[in-house]
């Protein structure tokens, strides 16, 4: 079992002047211990969810100037957006964004994407919020530029939504064969069929249940079926949030819940931890759990 870290807030003691200094630390603690990956929100606002104390006029960062600096500070974990919104950037932009981050992080980059849902932080600040269903065309046009120019091919694209006249991407990225994509959803029509599709991996919220998630996943079994895609290719991460110690949950108890995932075939679970900026809970899981985890077999 894999271990990723999101960092989902910045609200932290001393804010702003302290947040890169933090931030830092959080992402070279992180790399210490051994986690795999490490992801940032891709948000302009806060959340607006004040029953996990999440509020819009909370501190935010812009997801990729974060990630290119993470990319400074470590030096081996895995770096992406958990998960950028099609509705934010035009698929040109977004494909150099990923491609910048993969080269300066030197092939760790990864293009985590959905078709966004945050519709307050779209008309707040002027962003497009089409329908969900024109959200999904944009979805696939945009999996279908980025892979077919990662793949060496930059002929003009001509879709319904995004016409690339000439879609050059110099520096190419250097994972190879191209950075890993992960789509964030557990719709099962439309996302799950686009996993099968395109992507390296999916991402569903562990707070589906077990039993859901493994309906989950042999829906998009089924789907890799139709598509005659591999399913074993496909990662399969949840994302959640942990909370270790007194007012939270033991090492034994979060080795239990991993096993848990494990045996319906889950391989990677991402979590934010709510006191990530006292540094100690990612070293406590550095020592704990990760070397224990590392054994941890999905089915």
């Amino acid at each position: 079992m894999k271990l990723g870290l999101q960092v989902r807030q910045f609200d932290w003691p001393g804010n702003p002047g302290n947040i890169g200094p933090t931030l830092a630390a959080i992402g070279r603690a992180a790399d210490a211990a051994g986690f795999e990956s490490l992801w940032v929100m891709d948000h302009f606002f806060q959340m607006d969810m004040p029953q996990l104390g999440l509020r819009p006029e909370h501190p935010m960062l812009e997801s990729y100037s974060a990630l290119n600096f993470l990319a400074a500070v470590t030096e081996r974990i895995r770096l992406g957006a958990m998960v950028t919104g099609v509705n934010y950037r035009h698929p040109g932009h977004l494909l150099k964004l990923v491609s910048t981050l993969d080269v300066l992080s030197g092939g760790r980059g990864i293009l985590g994407i959905g078709a966004g849902w945050y519709e307050r932080e779209a008309i707040g600040l002027g962003f497009p919020f089409p329908p969900l269903g024109e959200r999904f065309e944009c979805l696939e046009e945009t999996l279908q530029i980025v892979t077919r120019v990662w793949s060496g091919n930059t002929s003009p694209f001509d879709g319904i939504h995004y016409q690339l006249a000439e879609p050059m991407d110099v520096p190419s990225p250097l994972s190879s064969p191209r950075p890993p994509i992960l789509i964030g959803g557990g719709g099962e029509k439309k996302t799950l069929r686009l996993v099968a599709q395109y992507a390296d991996a999916c991402n569903f919220f562990v707070s589906l249940g077990n039993e859901e998630l493994a309906r989950k996943l042999d829906i998009l079994k089924e789907h890799c079926d139709a598509v005659g895609r591999d399913y074993t290719q496909i990662q399969k991460t949840v994302l959640g949030q942990v909370y270790l110690g007194d007012d939270g949950i033991s090492a034994h108890q979060f080795l239990d819940i991993l096993h848990g995932l494990a045996n319906i075939g889950i391989e990677t679970y991402i979590f934010s931890i709510a006191n990530v900026h006292e540094i100690e809970p990612i070293e406590i899981i550095g020592r704990e759990i990760i070397p224990v985890a590392v054994d941890i077999q999905a089915r």
